[in-house]
């Protein structure tokens, strides 16, 4: 792992009414399996192929720190619905925050997975105005 690993939030904004089966398994490999669900992915060549087959259904990009800190602040959730919170990253994973949890994330260097628990899809609410 000599290179940095880039990161890419993949976000759905298409339903699925009237979705091509294929479209509709490849959503569910990539755990975006209803509408305005977030998801903090790896690009790597099997997840960029993903991406470019269902890029009618998702919007995707390369995040700031800032962005991840604030998604995993207000979306980040744990079993029970629980918000997620820095004593909980602290005592739960090698991050000593949420915002070095984001700092790793966007580095390359760290993973949604790194805290036990965490949820890997962020639940977003739909965009107004």
């Amino acid at each position: 792992m000599s290179e940095k690993e880039k990161v890419i939030l993949a976000i759905r904004i298409r339903g699925a009414v009237r979705v091509r089966p294929q479209i509709e398994d490849t959503l569910n490999k990539l755990r975006l399996g209803r509408l305005h669900q977030a998801r903090l992915v790896t690009a790597t060549p099997s997840v960029e192929g993903m991406i470019d087959k269902v890029k009618d259904y998702i919007t995707w990009g390369e995040p700031s720190e800032e962005i991840v800190e604030k998604l995993l602040t207000k979306r980040g959730r744990l079993p029970g619905n629980v918000k997620l919170t820095d004593s909980y990253v602290k005592k739960n994973s090698s991050h000593s925050s949420i915002k070095a949890l984001a700092k790793a994330i966007t580095s390359g260097k760290g993973s949604v997975s790194d805290v036990q628990g965490l949820k890997p899809v962020f639940r977003l609410t739909p965009p107004t105005k």
